[in-house]
């Protein structure tokens, strides 16, 4: 998934801005007939990032479904940040302009929800446990990441859609043993420089894959679980940045650059460049053979002791102007045909969040087996680190 940190002066502006308290506006989720009702003739206005095609191709799908459904218009508002869509709903609220909000639902988590939780600019009630199709959700494999977005309490205030896990594409033909643990990754990169790299912080891959070496790097990690403290900048500093100086020299063009984001690293693998590419995206090389951009041989491999996994989500924001469509959306996005079309490699390959194994058997067969990761899932670190390692990154490469 593609989602981004918030820019510094809007991290400011919400620290600024305090939190506030918010009503519960809009219709009754449990009133779900009511809902529907009120949805009909709306018009949703997603923002949603919108970097990639087949993405946006499956958004629009989606609007073409719950129009013919459920006479909900949906509308994508691409975004090349999601900070983009905090701002709008911060520069409503600081404007007095508590309903007709234009941000109708936002694809969302991380910081980016944190902020907009913490300073009341999300429906307020815990609408997304309501939704009919909740009770479809794995709670049992994927509770842990729905109820705790990046270590902070999600109250029900975003709907789960999707799952990624941070895994390197390799080619099996040219790369038999591609690296499964942060020893075997600087020795890969030793014995092959320039073919390896990752998206440039405060890029969401390129951060995750940081955090993922300061896990097996640090320890104890449940020092990474909890809120980063007065040491934080020198744990980080102390235990990230040498190893990250032994490794730039051999990356790509030397660590001097780095790519802007996960379609930039995966069109180097392709192109030859690289032998491995990050993605968070575990049906990605699938995909891409499926779809002839990638070496046929492309395989998913991550670091045999973990890896850095999360659910991604929607959320709706406390002035929405058309909030029972919003509900009507964030409700289809877990139905078991719309998770289905998004896990299909050919469509997206978005891993589902749904428990496949108790569906229907006419649910169940809508699903194809699912790309699987030969490693455990580690849990996101506690949303404060994320502004610590790109500070610490950033002052150690950038000045």
């Amino acid at each position: 998934m593609r989602l981004f940190a918030l820019p510094a002066v809007l991290a400011a502006t919400l620290a600024l801005a305090g939190p506030a308290t918010a009503q519960t506006r809009g219709p009754d989720v449990a009133d779900w007939p009511a809902v529907l009702a009120a949805a009909e003739g709306q018009t949703v206005d997603w923002y949603a990032w919108g970097g990639e095609t087949h993405i946006n191709d499956y958004i629009a799908w989606v609007g073409d479904e719950v129009a013919a459904r459920y006479g909900v218009t949906l509308n994508q508002v691409k975004l090349a940040d999601t900070a983009e869509a905090v701002a709008r709903v911060l520069a409503e609220k600081t404007a007095g302009e508590n309903e007709d909000g234009a941000v109708d639902l936002v694809w969302i988590n991380g910081e980016n929800f944190v902020a907009m939780q913490e300073n009341g600019l999300l429906r307020p009630d815990p609408w997304a446990e309501a939704l009919p199709n909740r009770p479809l959700v794995d709670m049992d494999l994927y509770g842990a990441a729905i109820d705790r977005d990046f270590g902070v309490s999600v109250k029900g205030q975003e709907s789960p859609w999707g799952r990624a896990q941070l895994v390197t594409v390799f080619d099996a033909a040219r790369t038999p043993e591609p690296p499964r643990s942060l020893d075997e990754l600087i020795a890969f990169a030793e014995a092959n420089p320039g073919r390896f790299t990752y998206p440039q912080p405060p890029n969401f891959t390129g951060t995750t894959f940081l955090k993922q070496l300061l896990l097996d790097l640090v320890p104890d990690r449940e020092i990474l679980y909890a809120p980063a403290g007065d040491g934080a900048e020198t744990l980080v500093r102390d235990t990230l940045i040498p190893v990250l100086q032994r490794l730039h020299p051999n990356l790509w063009r030397k660590g001097a650059a780095f790519p802007a984001g996960v379609a930039e690293v995966r069109r180097l693998y392709a192109d030859g460049e690289l032998l491995l590419a990050l993605t968070g995206n575990p049906s990605d090389a699938v995909a891409g053979v499926n779809d002839g951009l990638l070496p046929p041989e492309s395989r998913v491999a991550a670091f045999a002791g973990g890896s850095i996994g999360n659910v991604h989500f929607v959320a709706i924001p406390f002035n929405a102007a058309d909030q029972a469509g919003a509900l009507v959306v964030a409700n289809f996005l877990l139905s078991p045909e719309a998770q289905a079309r998004k896990a299909d490699p050919d469509v997206w390959g978005d891993p589902t969040v749904l428990a496949v194994a108790r569906l229907p058997e006419a649910d169940r067969a809508l699903f194809d087996e699912e790309v699987g990761v030969d490693a455990p899932t580690l849990a996101e670190p506690h949303v404060s680190w994320t502004a610590v390692i790109e500070r610490v990154w950033d002052e150690a490469f950038l000045r």
